[in-house]
């Protein structure tokens, strides 16, 4: 938004302050600076002159929230025209450097440059700050958690608790933090049913393509069956490399060379990534919440170039597949998951998707197959999911008066 602070506190206060200049039309006579004005002119061309605003506690300052900050800063004025939302950061936190809240709103630029410089991101003038996320989470007031951290698949944590925090005080929660949503998805989503809020994390699976939405609500009232798909870039790049003859070690490194993998790639090559995907799909779209146990997984560390060449000789593909069916209807009886390396054929979707390409194949009655293909990796892609996310839960809520 604004960079000024006099626009920080007036959108921050806009119920009282926007209107107000608006309805008594006197923003020339009280000398508000172009850059408000701008601002007022979303106020008054958005969804017929109704802006929903939403303060938002962001939780994770990393790659996904760096970003995510970032646009919002340089884009806020084409969010709030274009979708009818002004949203507005009022907490930030961090592992390193803690919790930071100003009720009306933080200046993004200011905490962005923090970051990035290694300063900490709690010294920002006129604002509070706490040692831990979950202690200003509970000092403090905001409309949405946005949640993206990167917790362990131990267990979770913090951002289970965080997200818990948030779900009990009926304040609604978009994540991209896999684990927690992993190991709890259906806690979480019934916990938010029962208080009557959001619970949202399309960046959990295939980051910016629109999965857990397209099947979740696009689908509502379908009765699904089953999944297959190619749900991790990294393991899908390597494979396609491969498949030209290249050794898993060659591909690895270049792909930790594009910065497709991580310098330990344990989690994407080990197939531990697709597991927690398979897990979350099961929890949010099925209704079932499995354990880790539950889903079979075979990494494609083992796999030779003469097997990636021996699928591809055929027309087809050695895939890394994700495989989630239940016998009964809605998530219900014996439970297949498991993620391996498979030979599929060339009629198969997932023989279709090279590089970073991530795929899902859905089976729902009366529907039949679908097929979702999109990119699936990059603090951007999880950022654009999420930005996605907290746009559905702002135009959600009721227009301010």
């Amino acid at each position: 938004m604004c960079r000024c602070r006099s626009i920080r506190v007036c959108v921050g206060r806009e119920r009282i302050c926007l209107r107000w200049h608006l309805v008594t039309g006197l923003r020339e006579r009280m000398g508000v600076p172009a850059c408000c004005r701008e601002v007022l002119s979303w106020r008054a061309t958005a969804r017929g002159g109704l802006v929903n605003s939403l303060r938002i506690w962001l939780v994770g300052f990393g790659a996904v929230g760096r970003w995510l900050a970032g646009v919002l800063d340089a884009q806020g004025g084409r969010i709030a025209s274009r979708y009818g939302c002004a949203i507005t950061v009022v907490g930030i936190a961090n592992a390193r450097d803690g919790f930071v809240y100003d009720e009306h709103g933080l200046d993004l630029g200011s905490v962005l440059a923090a970051a990035e410089s290694g300063r900490p991101i709690t010294d920002q003038r006129g604002a509070r700050a706490w040692p831990g996320a979950i202690e200003g989470l509970r000092a403090t007031e905001a409309d949405l958690l946005v949640e993206v951290t990167a917790s362990p698949p131990a267990d979770g944590e913090p951002g289970l608790t965080h997200m818990r925090e948030a779900l009990q005080r009926r304040i609604p929660v978009v994540t991209s933090n896999k684990w927690p949503v992993a190991l709890h998805g259906a806690e979480l989503a019934a916990l938010a049913r029962r208080q009557g809020v959001a619970f949202r994390a399309e960046s959990t699976v295939m980051s910016g393509t629109p999965v857990l939405s397209a099947l979740a609500e696009g689908m509502a009232g379908a009765v699904p069956a089953g999944l297959r798909g190619g749900l991790n870039a990294t393991a899908n790049a390597i494979l396609s490399r491969m498949a030209d003859g290249i050794a898993y070690a060659d591909a690895l490194a270049e792909a930790q060379r594009a910065g497709l993998a991580e310098p330990d790639p344990a989690a994407d090559v080990e197939g531990h990534d697709t597991v927690a995907k398979v897990m979350v799909l099961s929890a949010l779209v099925f209704g079932r919440q499995l354990s880790r146990e539950q889903v079979s997984c075979q990494g494609i560390t083992g796999v030779t170039v003469e097997e990636a060449r021996q699928a591809a000789s055929t027309g087809g593909r050695l895939r890394h597949v994700a495989t989630l069916a239940f016998a009964g209807p809605d998530g219900t009886g014996t439970v297949t998951a498991r993620v391996r390396p498979e030979a599929v054929p060339a009629t198969d979707p997932l023989a279709g998707i090279d590089g970073a390409t991530n795929a899902l194949v859905f089976q729902a009655s009366p529907v039949g197959q679908v097929t979702i293909t999109g990119p699936g990796a990059g603090p951007h892609l999880a950022g654009q999911g999420t930005l996605a996310d907290i746009i559905t839960v702002a135009r959600g809520r009721a227009p301010n008066p």
